[in-house]
């Protein structure tokens, strides 16, 4: 190992070695102070022969004579074994639970190895969230990449707990499907929560946690999700588990890399945010999928925060961009108490298509899910209508769909915390809302499920109009 004597800089978390000549990018670095600490740090930049590290713990104390550098020879790396199952890390990927260090089977570098786009496979088959507004009309599918958008203050944390309890796999390899868990600038309070939440549920023996606290260094916060998706791609493609990966919240990942750039010096693109965010996001979000040959899959639900719910904030466009789809929360919805508060209309599921109907959810999921939103779109316009000429002047069929509104978000997007829907169940409550509304109307579905599915009179009793 090579060591080096003295620094040449020492700026905020960074320090820089000006006759660093056999240094490399990305590279871990030791760094012994005289009074024998150890911290350690990664090579962030390299200009000739001077080379930029950041420290993970911070530099204060350091001096530019009292620190010896010794070059580790390999980037950051991540122990991993079977038994990282059920275990928390903090940020950087070392054990915080209390229950000692991992008996490594292996170390692997957390920035992965691309997928040959070759051998990828399109993702089928979906996983079961219980939550209807997801089941029926954005359907996770494995393999899949889909982000939540959320806004501050908004329930996005109650749900990502709720999906970690209830999602499951249905038919083949339902029994190898283990949560990747990885939380970004939370306060004590929230993750705390999370890990009671699991602990409480009984699902914590299937969930590896990484936890970066708001207090935790800047640089620890950009290695997190990286070291999630690592554990991830060794569970799922060496050890052929189906991992769902869930990654709150990305906004403060991509915060700290602006914070991060700003303290490199580079020139600042959109909003502040490094000209290379697209690439660095899609660096993470490509992690998912399903290879050839495999039994294995990585399914990511990144989960980000829209700062002043704007949806065209770099961090959300962006994301659009690369990911295959969205959830979108609706602060409407969540002000009158629903929950999840799922605004359906923006939110789509761009691989549902393909992993719904027969052999994987239910012949008419697909039938079902386009007359739902084709429905709900209409009612948007009736209510549009009723905020120029009042609602007693509509048409009865427009107040027929705003009863159906009002019940569609009562019923099917409105769900207890606790409530773990199947799909069948699912698609049942959905079929049974159409039924309030006229047969004619509805038109994206064929006569000879109609003649199943459409049962007004058992939707009125269901519905009745004093629940409105």
């Amino acid at each position: 190992m090579i060591q080096l004597v003295g620094l040449s800089d020492i700026n905020g978390p960074l320090i820089a070695l000006d006759s660093a000549s056999s240094i490399a990018f990305d590279e871990m670095v030791e760094l012994t102070l005289d009074s024998g600490e150890r911290r350690f740090g990664r090579v962030v930049q390299i200009d000739g022969n001077r080379a930029v590290i950041q420290v993970f713990e911070g530099t204060s104390g350091m001096a530019l004579d009292n620190v010896r550098t010794t070059l580790l020879g390999h980037p950051v790396e991540l122990s991993l074994s079977p038994e990282i199952l059920g275990r928390t890390f903090n940020g950087a990927g070392r054990p915080i639970d209390g229950l000692g260090q991992v008996f490594s089977e292996k170390s692997q570098d957390i920035n992965g190895k691309p997928l040959n786009p070759v051998k990828r496979e399109y993702p089928r088959n979906y996983i079961n969230t219980g939550i209807s507004s997801i089941d029926a009309l954005t359907t996770l599918i494995r393999g899949q990449k889909l982000p939540i958008f959320s806004g501050s203050g908004m329930n996005h944390n109650k749900l990502a707990v709720q999906i970690v309890r209830q999602a499951q796999l249905s038919g083949e390899g339902a029994e190898n499907f283990v949560i990747v868990f990885a939380a970004m600038g939370v306060k004590n309070d929230v993750a705390d929560y999370f890990k009671r939440c699991f602990e409480e549920s009984g699902v914590m023996e299937k969930v590896v946690m990484f936890l970066n606290l708001s207090n935790d260094p800047i640089i620890e916060r950009i290695l997190t999700p990286r070291c999630a998706l690592c554990a991830a791609e060794y569970l799922a493609f060496e050890k052929n588990m189906h991992v769902l990966v869930i990654m709150t919240d990305i906004t403060s990942y991509c915060e700290a890399l602006r914070e991060f750039s700003s303290s490199k010096g580079e020139i600042p693109g959109r909003k502040g945010y490094p000209g290379y965010l697209y690439s660095d996001l899609a660096s993470l979000y490509e992690r998912a999928g399903v290879i050839e040959g495999c039994p294995g899959s990585v399914t990511q639900i990144p989960i980000l925060t829209m700062p002043n719910d704007d949806i065209t904030h770099p961090v959300p466009d962006l994301t659009g961009y690369i990911t295959e789809g969205q959830i979108v929360l609706d602060r409407t919805l969540d002000q009158t108490g629903i929950y999840p508060p799922i605004s359906v209309l923006p939110s789509l599921s761009r691989l549902m298509k393909d992993g719904i109907g027969e052999g994987y959810t239910r012949a008419d999921h697909s039938a079902c899910a386009n007359q739902l939103f084709a429905s709900y779109a209409k009612v948007q316009d009736a209510r549009a209508l009723a905020s120029v000429i009042g609602e007693e002047e509509l048409s009865d069929i427009d107040k027929q769909y705003l009863y159906f509104g009002r019940m569609f978000e009562e019923h099917f997007v409105n769900q207890g915390f606790e409530e773990n829907r199947p799909i069948a169940q699912t698609l049942d409550l959905g079929w049974a809302l159409l039924s309030l509304l006229p047969r004619e109307e509805l038109d994206r579905v064929d006569d000879k499920l109609l003649e199943t599915y459409y049962q007004p009179e058992a939707a009125k009793m269901k519905f009745s109009p004093k629940e409105g």
